[in-house]
């Protein structure tokens, strides 16, 4: 069974040049761990700083704002068109431990651009500081609240949900808590999940590749997983609310399923797509060959038919 098609497969010799060049312009990682703090609060708050250093610039579209959450208020950016279709709550990646709502702020444009869609992009507690449930709790109490308001601020009932890496991770808990917590899963026309972590015990991709290119390492991401889920046993990381792998996942709606084969996080996608499918809950698994985690950050034709597909499917989904 093939994953991609003709025209895809003809994109992997740019694709291969592309990480070639890349990783060989980057700075050596070796002993970067080393040079990082033990203390795992302060390792993380340098990597935030790094990330913020490569966020795009924040867009003129956003509006900041807060709603209320479990623990205070949760800080959100809104994007607003005049008339909105529907709701995309985007939750944001960085391993649990890292990121902000900004860095979606690309994403959150095109939606509302190319697709009428408001956005509500949710700033949700992070770990080491504020591990398992605090991050999915904010996520829910985001849907929750976009459940709530949406009618009467936008004019709509219906939502949608996504995120990429752990963000994926959480927009997938999130789906499952608006089923089973919030009875109002048929508010969401669909969900969709960018190179997402399923199974936080781990899978076998994510202790190792085969040696391809990735921004992912098993060290780092292993420090990440017990940021989130500190001192948990393996049976604990099976629960569904931490490793929706482990879920039922019938009744859900269409999910987009992404991820590409140099990824660390391939197979948790893979997994997860046919245990969608096997509870007969629709969903599409697109595959992307030689891209590791994130490629569809690089400017090459991989990216271009990443970003068709993205924008075909949620347009079939919209009222």
């Amino acid at each position: 069974m093939r994953l991609w098609d003709e025209t895809i497969d003809g994109y992997r010799p740019e694709a291969q040049a592309m990480l070639e060049n890349l990783f060989d312009a980057l700075p050596s990682a070796e002993g970067e761990e080393d040079d990082l703090p033990e203390d795992p609060v302060a390792r993380a708050r340098i990597q935030r700083q790094n990330a913020i250093a490569l966020e795009p610039e924040p867009s003129s579209m956003a509006v900041e704002a807060t709603i209320p959450g479990p623990a205070g208020n949760i800080p959100v950016r809104l994007f607003e068109p005049e008339e909105p279709r529907a709701i995309f709550l985007q939750i944001h990646g960085g391993g649990w431990i890292l990121g902000r709502p900004q860095m979606a702020d690309v994403a959150s444009e095109n939606l509302v651009k190319n697709h009428g869609l408001a956005v509500l992009s949710v700033g949700y507690r992070l770990a080491p500081e504020h591990p398992y449930p605090a991050g999915p709790d904010d996520c829910e109490a985001a849907a929750a609240w976009i459940l709530e308001h949406g009618p009467e601020r936008w004019g709509t009932d219906k939502m949608l949900i996504g995120g990429g890496s752990a963000g994926a991770h959480l927009a997938a808990v999130t789906l499952l808590r608006v089923r089973d917590r919030l009875s109002a899963i048929d508010r969401v026309l669909g969900a969709n999940l960018l190179f997402g972590c399923y199974d936080l015990r781990g899978t076998p991709s994510t202790f190792g590749n085969g040696g391809n290119p990735d921004v992912l390492d098993p060290p780092g991401f292993q420090f990440m997983i017990e940021s989130f889920t500190p001192g948990m046993s393996e049976t604990e990381r099976r629960d569904p609310d931490v490793s929706p792998l482990f879920a039922d996942l019938s009744g859900l709606p269409p999910c987009l399923v992404t991820v590409g084969t140099y990824d660390h996080l391939l197979d948790d996608s893979l997994f997860f797509a046919v245990r969608l499918a096997a509870a007969e809950s629709p969903v599409e698994l697109a595959v992307y060959p030689d891209s590791p985690h994130g490629f569809m950050f690089l400017p090459t034709e991989m990216t271009k038919a990443h970003a068709a597909r993205f924008n075909a499917w949620i347009a079939s989904l919209l009222p």
